[in-house]
């Protein structure tokens, strides 16, 4: 277990969900084409409110424990951070005291969830078991399925988590080699089809390969995580370069950007010291 790297992960993961979350006009705008930082403080959103939970269980239980993964959920739970809505009933429902594993089978007309709740928050975990991958996909889709059922929101649990685990591993590992290193880990399906393609678009014209492998529009794990890796694959070295390049092609900005951002942050990388400062500081019950 590497509590320092996992830990790393989570701060990676924060300041790219706080940058993002200020990029009220992603693409072309001028100050993202000409990289004027927004106005501190940046605050972040429940991309890091759940991934603090996720760590924190990680921490206090040596392991994924569903139950007080579901409890920490409903507990630390901000509806001032930007939850969805079928999320937000979903944990406020569970601090009422109903069965987590109910309400997340039931979601969505008994298909669950496919949004990309899972995968945003995931990449600590992935960070904290490292070398031991099956531990890593196993809790992964435990950590998963609390909130998003659907057979697509657990995988894009698995391929970011699969993608940091790596990363915690092999620090400098990016390109191509990220991607397809995670491909195998993946079940089929619509992610990991995504991938597939992001590996096939490798040197692609950012533009085009966000309008193959979807921008966050849809919310959705497969509209969002072959996009983040991508990014995380092509600038595996520089994770300024991939907080623009996200801010430039994402519509959920800030998903797209704390996905990446864990997933480098697990790994070598360096976070300019402004943007640690410009960024809020993680919650005092973690």
């Amino acid at each position: 277990m590497t509590d320092q790297q996992a830990f790393a992960s989570l701060r990676g993961l924060a300041v790219g969900d706080a940058f993002g979350a200020q990029i009220l006009l992603p693409g072309d705008h001028p100050d993202v084409v000409g990289r004027q930082l927004p106005a501190p403080p940046w605050r972040w959103t429940d991309d890091t409110e759940m991934a603090c939970s996720i760590f924190a269980v990680l921490r206090r239980e040596g392991h994924l424990d569903q139950g007080a993964l579901a409890a920490s959920f409903a507990t630390h739970h901000d509806p001032d951070r930007g939850y969805g809505s079928g999320v937000a009933r979903l944990v406020q429902d569970i601090r009422a005291g109903q069965p987590w594993p109910e309400l997340a089978a039931t979601a969505f007309g008994g298909n669950g969830s496919w949004g990309n709740g899972a995968a945003m928050r995931v990449a600590p975990l992935g960070a904290w078991y490292g070398a031991d991958l099956p531990r890593v996909l196993r809790e992964a889709e435990q950590s998963a399925v609390v909130t998003h059922a659907h057979f697509e929101g657990v995988a894009g649990a698995i391929a970011v988590a699969a993608a940091a685990a790596l990363r915690a591993v092999q620090p400098t590992l990016g390109g191509p080699d990220l991607l397809s290193s995670v491909i195998p880990f993946v079940p089929p399906g619509r992610v990991r089809d995504g991938l597939t393609t992001a590996l096939d678009l490798r040197h692609a014209d950012p533009a085009d390969a966000a309008s193959a492998l979807g921008t966050g529009r849809e919310i959705a794990a497969h509209d969002t995580v072959p996009l983040a890796l991508w990014i995380a694959a092509r600038h595996s070295a520089a994770y300024v370069e991939a907080m623009w390049l996200v801010a430039r092609l994402a519509e959920d900005v800030d998903t797209v950007a704390a996905i990446a951002g864990g997933v480098l942050a697990a790994g070598a990388h360096e976070i300019p010291p402004e943007w640690l400062q410009a960024t809020e500081p993680l919650p005092d019950w973690l």
